[in-house]
């Protein structure tokens, strides 16, 4: 079994889900008293949102790469970044520490592929919403992505930001991320990606119409299965 190495922290709410979901597949998978073999390195999170605010990619790339060196120098055999935003720096920290880096929008890409849906809605930050280097991923899988308008864009980020990153969950927030997901589906997406690791505490798939794909379920599962893999 490869050790997984995780960059988390961003935030320690969806690192838990990370944390549980790979030990529940190597659990089920091998039985007995398995569970997996794999090294944390939690982050401050004040200190990446901040490179978030003021667009300093290359400070986020330094502070993600410097986590990604420790974690090979503890023994990670790959790596993965437990949040979809700061894929932004993924080719970054995998050139710093010469790891495989398993990235979060393949492997969703790879699952839609599999369903043969096409055309989605893409819920995330505003980083994620409205910047290409996602939807660039999701396009090069034959994936077209329909993201919110800005008012809907500002509230999806408010709510991660001010309470899902914080753990509160309101449930006037998760209507309006149902009014949400029911826009996209009336413009024509045939499921949505919950393109925020986050967004998963709130959403799940009673709560929307459209087929919903948590990006943090399916990077922990799909990273645990890289793990088994000879």
């Amino acid at each position: 079994m490869k050790t997984i190495g995780i960059l988390g922290g961003m935030t320690w709410e969806s690192s838990v889900t990370y944390y549980r979901v790979v030990n529940e597949y190597i659990s089920k998978s091998l039985g007995g008293l398995h569970s997996a073999r794999c090294l944390l390195h939690s982050v401050d999170f004040e200190d990446i949102h901040e490179t978030q605010v003021s667009g300093d990619w290359a400070r986020a790339a330094e502070l993600l790469s410097d986590a990604g060196c420790k974690l090979r120098e503890a023994g990670a055999d790959f790596l993965i970044i437990a949040t979809n935003t700061m894929h932004i720096v993924a080719p970054e920290v995998e050139q710093a520490t010469g790891l495989p880096l398993l990235h979060i929008a393949d492997v969703t890409a790879r699952r839609l592929v599999e369903d043969g849906i096409a055309k989605v809605g893409l819920l995330g930050t505003k980083i994620t919403m409205e910047m290409d280097f996602y939807k660039d991923l999701l396009r090069d899988q034959g994936i077209a992505t329909i993201v919110p308008d800005e008012a809907d864009r500002e509230d999806i980020d408010r709510i991660i930001m001010e309470e899902l990153a914080l753990g509160i969950i309101h449930e006037g927030s998760r209507r309006r991320y149902r009014t949400v997901i029911d826009s996209l589906a009336a413009q024509g997406a045939r499921a949505v990606i919950l393109g925020c690791t986050e967004i998963g505490l709130l959403i799940q798939q009673e709560h929307s119409a459209l087929p919903v794909y948590d990006t943090a379920l399916i990077h922990a599962e799909e990273a645990a299965k890289y793990a088994l893999k000879d």
